[in-house]
């Protein structure tokens, strides 16, 4: 790929792929592999859209991208960035994401869960929204455009992660229902929700110092969590009924904490979610259960 003879887009991808393998990369960031990795940062690059046809791979490639595809991946291989940060792009239940190295690189499971509508989670269709600790909004956003008439709250103490959200609520044309409001988890908001969806960092010290080079490029305000990685998920715990629906649901993420949370509540009755397409470690409690049981949460 560093000689600038004219090759064609497959050729292009499998020596790029090639390359990839041998380095050893870690992937988790939107795919996780060799060629899916190729393809994401080329047809980004170049802005190729990922439903062409097959045919696209014929596609000439001309000296001018094959630099501009170079560039990226020598900073791929050799920083170990993240191809989104790279590209600029995530993509989130089926819907691109501006990002940067201000946000992590949306990949929760949580997107399941809003392609099908939450299935039979939810007692009603919910009106107000809270994506609570949303970081680039994708999990907020992507909720908004399943429940067409609902009114959501982006929320994040980091103002430059409320950047990117307010970015994204742009793009996806929802000013009008979608807010970003910089809060310290709950304490500028006021409610109620009749959904609160939250992502909030989970993540111990000791675990974000064994994490591959693929992470550290990702902001330690979104990863990390006093109380090997609890501390942030137990406030969330104690305070969400306080500003929910008298029917409202919370649905958060913990990831591979939940061994730990669950060993720390064995009387809380958690709901651990599963998911037909990978992903583990989401929570659904309802308001009277956080209610109920709020003496195990301090």
């Amino acid at each position: 790929m560093t000689a600038m003879h004219m090759l064609s887009l497959g050729e292009v991808l499998d020596k790029l792929a090639t390359r990839f393998d041998e380095a050893d990369l870690f992937y988790g960031h939107g795919t996780d592999n060799a060629w899916d990795e190729a393809v994401y940062l080329v047809f980004c690059a170049l802005q190729i859209p990922f439903t062409a046809d097959e045919q696209i791979m014929s596609r000439a490639i001309t000296a001018q991208e094959q630099q501009k595809v170079e560039a990226l991946a020598t900073r791929r291989l050799v920083e170990r960035l993240p191809v989104a940060y790279l590209v600029g792009e995530a993509w989130f239940a089926g819907l691109p994401f501006t990002v940067n190295e201000q946000v992590l690189i949306p990949r929760s499971p949580i997107a399941e869960l809003i392609q099908q509508e939450f299935a039979t989670l939810l007692p009603r269709t919910p009106e107000h929204i809270l994506d609570l600790c949303t970081g680039s909004g994708c999990i907020g956003i992507a909720t908004a455009l399943t429940f067409e008439d609902s009114r959501v709250d982006l929320a994040d103490i980091s103002p430059q992660a409320l950047e990117v959200a307010r970015a994204n609520v742009q793009r996806h044309g929802l000013e009008s229902r979608v807010r970003a409001v910089q809060s310290d988890l709950f304490a500028a908001l006021q409610g109620p929700y009749d959904l609160i969806l939250c992502n909030p960092p989970y993540v111990s010290q000791q675990e974000v110092d064994e994490l591959p080079p693929e992470y550290r490029h990702e902001p330690a305000l979104g990863l990390l969590s006093e109380d090997d990685g609890l501390a942030i998920p137990l406030r969330i715990l104690r305070e969400a009924a306080d500003l929910l629906a008298p029917e409202g649901v919370l649905i958060m993420e913990v990831g591979y904490s939940r061994e730990a949370l669950s060993a720390r509540l064995p009387g809380v009755p958690l709901l651990w979610l599963e998911f037909a397409h990978g992903g583990d470690g989401v929570l659904l409690l309802t308001r009277e259960q956080l209610r109920d049981f709020a003496q195990h949460f301090v």
